[in-house]
């Protein structure tokens, strides 16, 4: 079933305007990031949610669009697929609560759902509990051992009895939810600021030095963007993934913020070192430099290490070389091995 979102602001009248998208699963990070991008044409007020949905309060924008929430969620779909090439999946109604509940449950690749707030109990009576947002499938399992299967039936329920079945908190939360309250507001949240370099291996690898080879160009790529962006990175992320789909991944910060070669090899080789490499056979490596500052707001400390200096001088000239004749035109001697 599905009912159109109000459109009309007037007063206290109650709309659906909150929008929750759920963007495809292991959507790369800077696809994400463009995303949010998209939905900041049609509202300041965008939460992130990492890694693939956030949330969207349209209620100051309605006036100004002249138009419906539902005809909003379709335009930033059309764009979305238009300039990205994915789909997402649109839910939308009067709560957090209720507008992810819709995402929910509509199917992939995409779509766009509104429920009105007249409309809301009885759109959420059929579903089964575990389609309700917030509930996870051990208290989806509780109340159904108790005979509880609709979200319809868990609003009859006295709020009391669904604290005893689930615990305090998480009760009152779920008989709440299932009668359509949610005071929670869109609280404005940019995502996290983060660069990501990838590499996939043709073939699944066991040799360690292909892997610190290709880590190594991964590094350089990595330092690379920073300076050009003229960021520093606080920490790195390397993420290794295996035949199989299994990964592995560990954050460390870095001593001090850099955006410089040896700094960022230093904590990449140290990570990589960490995961106890023996005989996983690697698909790919992911590196990511964390929590980005603007290079100025980083004080450097002079370095009495004339080796080192000579080193950034290199890197300097490097940097020169890569802008003028394109990124692919210097790299580290390691990576000379055939990394594959």
């Amino acid at each position: 079933m599905e009912a159109e979102a109000r459109t009309r602001v007037s007063g206290d009248e109650r709309v659906s305007s909150v929008m929750h998208v759920r963007c495809p699963d292991r959507l790369p990070e800077d696809v994400f990031r463009q995303v949010l991008e998209l939905l900041a044409e049609f509202s300041p007020v965008v939460q992130a949610l990492p890694p693939s949905a956030a949330l969207v309060e349209l209620k100051g924008a309605l006036r100004y669009h002249g138009t419906s929430t539902r005809h909003l969620g379709e335009v930033l779909r059309i764009r979305v697929i238009s300039r990205l090439g994915v789909d997402v999946r649109v839910g939308i109604g009067p709560s957090i609560a209720v507008a992810a509940t819709a995402s929910g449950q509509i199917d992939a690749p995409g779509g766009v759902l509104a429920i009105a707030p007249d409309h809301v109990v009885d759109w959420l009576g059929p579903l089964p509990v575990e389609a309700l947002h917030g509930i996870g499938p051990k208290h989806a399992a509780a109340l159904r051992d108790y005979g509880v299967h609709s979200i319809g039936l868990l609003a009859t329920i006295p709020p009391a009895t669904v604290q005893r079945l689930l615990g305090g908190r998480a009760g009152r939360v779920a008989a709440d939810r299932a009668r359509g309250i949610d005071a929670r507001p869109v609280a404005p949240r940019a995502l996290p600021a983060t660069t990501t370099v990838r590499h996939t291996f043709t073939q699944h690898t066991l040799d360690g030095a292909l892997v610190r080879a290709a880590l190594l160009d991964l590094v350089v790529q990595l330092a690379h963007q920073l300076r050009h962006r003229g960021q520093v990175a606080r920490g790195l992320t390397l993420t290794l993934r295996f035949a199989g789909g299994a990964s592995w991944e560990k954050t460390r910060r870095l001593p001090e913020a850099s955006a410089h070669d040896d700094d960022l090899r230093t904590m990449a080789y140290r990570l990589v070192d960490a995961a106890g490499l023996q005989r996983g056979r690697l698909t790919g490596l992911v590196l990511r430099g964390e929590d980005l500052v603007d290079a100025d707001q980083v004080a450097q400390q002079i370095s009495l290490d004339q080796a080192r200096e000579a080193r950034l001088v290199a890197e300097t000239v490097s940097d020169r070389i890569r802008a003028k004749f394109g990124p692919g035109a210097i790299g580290p001697a390691a990576t000379f091995l055939r990394v594959s």
